[in-house]
């Protein structure tokens, strides 16, 4: 079960406007943007090493200002999906022997569409098999850019310590 991870980013970034340096020509105007990813990871530690890996290409002096964890049940990704992330939460009935009433279970999942109706169709379409029934009761837009879900083929140095411990004993 994936370890969802929600980051956030900022940097500077400058300003294309053409009034600016009229005065001061070295003087570059420039404003702070977040931006916010998803991490597929196995703790605060990881999820931030990976944050660095997959950003740090594209965005020049970034830092992390949060890191926290996103429960969700699933993510929907699909290629022709959009740019646009939509958390959707849906409720599965069931029904609770003991006192014989229905019970309520909050699910969010998250899913990327163009539209919040089209994030809709997708959730409950990929929910059309499930046991239990379920209503869909939120679609929101979140301001996640980009997922990085877990990658098996991806290199990682997650051993016990005591491993590590005993092959720098041995090359010394």
């Amino acid at each position: 079960m994936p370890n969802w991870f929600l980051g956030k980013i900022r940097y500077q970034q400058p300003i294309d406007d053409a009034t600016v340096g009229t005065r001061n020509e070295e003087f570059i105007k420039q404003k702070t943007v977040t931006e916010a990813y998803l991490v597929d990871a196995v703790s605060y530690t990881d999820a931030e090493a990976r944050l660095y890996q997959e950003i740090a290409a594209n965005t020049p002096e970034f830092e992390i200002t949060d890191i926290s964890r996103m429960k969700l049940a699933d993510v929907f990704f699909s290629e022709d999906g959009g740019d646009i992330w939509f958390k959707v939460k849906a409720m599965f009935i069931t029904d609770d022997e003991k006192t014989g009433k229905q019970k309520k279970t909050p699910s969010v999942m998250l899913v990327n569409a163009e539209t919040p109706k089209q994030a809709y169709e997708r959730v409950e379409q990929s929910l059309k098999t499930a046991l239990d029934p379920f209503e869909i009761t939120d679609v929101n837009t979140t301001k996640i850019l980009d997922i990085f879900p877990f990658n098996q083929d991806e290199p990682r140095n997650l051993r016990p310590l005591n491993e590590v411990v005993e092959r720098e004993a041995e090359t010394v």
